[in-house]
């Protein structure tokens, strides 16, 4: 039983070691892009859906930014240099 017990605990440690390596892709607002430009590029770049990316949208205009992805940095970085490709302030945290 001992042996069992000490089985579960290793893996519930993995699963918290991975879990806290979750960061999170920011986009802020700027005075520049249009509310369809940050639609179309949230669908494009994070996969969004249409209303997904229109409540981020939304809250990036009226909360000055918005957690618009989470996962890894490696899954991220890539993300967060597209956004920066089509002009959008983005940042990962």
């Amino acid at each position: 039983m001992n042996i069992g017990t000490e089985i579960l605990h290793q893996e519930d440690v993995l699963v918290l070691e991975e879990s806290t390596d979750l960061r999170n892709l920011v986009v802020y607002n700027d005075d520049v892009n249009t509310f369809d430009h940050v639609i179309e590029t949230l669908i494009k770049v994070c996969g969004h859906t249409a209303e997904q990316a229109e409540q981020c949208t939304l809250l990036i205009h009226y909360k000055g930014q918005c957690t618009v992805k989470v996962g890894s940095y490696e899954e991220l970085a890539g993300m967060c240099t597209a956004l920066h490709d089509k002009d959008l302030s983005a940042d990962v945290q």
